[in-house]
């Protein structure tokens, strides 16, 4: 018949079909393409932000422990454990390493646990004694909460303390933990002033172009050595105890 025009919508529908297959193909390597600039760009900005008393975290109805630990009693009677927002702005992303067990008694400056960032590790302290209830296993799968929710999902333990408030007496809460926070910023500086002038071939990889403040995450491409420094001179072998005056050192450390 003339005029007519046969047309297989089978074929048709197969043009289509690749046509939507071309785009897709097309599509998600631009996607993943994207999301990883977005997620270097995110990196960059945090690595190359400053670390000022204004960046860190200090919640309020917190205990602070100068093993930069913090402790929080519940209604249960059971404390959560975790890090520090200044030690984690410090060491920039770490993940947990060497977990204790639930039944597991500890006493107050007993190791804890070991973060680590590649081969470089800090032992970390328990600011309470008491027996472990609970470790957090959403640390192991999602190791970025110590970092990015250090006081809510990034907690460490639930301990059952035996001795809460002779534990807690010497420790840091609301301003008063702000200010010691400040004056732990510091303290970091005069640290890390010292220590990368030994162990660190550029010094200056550690502070903002702009006017000498420190970057943020300052440790994450220092040495094992500015580390080990860190764990013996800064983490506190000897820690001040302000209301008695006096020093003592966590009970491992005794051990050294």
């Amino acid at each position: 018949m003339e005029g007519f025009t046969y047309n297989n919508i089978f074929e048709m529908k197969g043009i289509e079909y690749l046509a939507i297959v071309a785009f897709f193909a097309i599509l998600i390597p631009f996607w993943l393409l994207l999301n990883k600039q977005v997620k270097n760009k995110k990196q960059l900005q945090k690595s190359f932000g400053s670390l000022s008393p204004n960046s860190l975290q200090i919640p309020q109805g917190l205990f602070f422990s100068r093993f930069h630990t913090w402790t929080h009693l519940e209604r249960s009677g059971v404390a959560k454990v975790g890090l520090d927002d200044l030690l984690v702005h410090i060491t920039g992303e770490v993940k947990l390493n060497r977990l204790l067990d639930p039944g597991e008694r500890i006493k107050k400056g007993d190791f804890l646990g070991e973060i680590v960032q590649d081969d470089k590790r800090l032992k970390i302290y328990s600011p309470i004694s008491g027996e472990i209830v609970e470790s957090n296993s959403l640390l192991i799968k999602n190791p970025e909460l110590l970092n990015e929710d250090p006081y809510q999902n990034g907690w460490m333990y639930k301990i059952k303390p035996i001795s809460w408030v002779t534990d807690t007496q010497s420790y840091f809460l609301a301003e008063d933990a702000s200010l010691w926070a400040r004056q732990e910023l510091d303290r970091f500086k005069d640290f890390l002033t010292e220590s990368i002038a030994k162990y660190s071939p550029d010094p200056t990889s550690v502070v903002l172009q702009d006017g000498g403040e420190l970057r943020d995450q300052p440790l994450l491409e220092l040495p094992n050595e500015v580390w080990q420094d860190f764990q013996q001179n800064f983490m506190s072998k000897k820690v001040l105890c302000r209301r008695k005056n006096y020093f003592r050192e966590p009970e491992e450390l005794k051990n050294d």
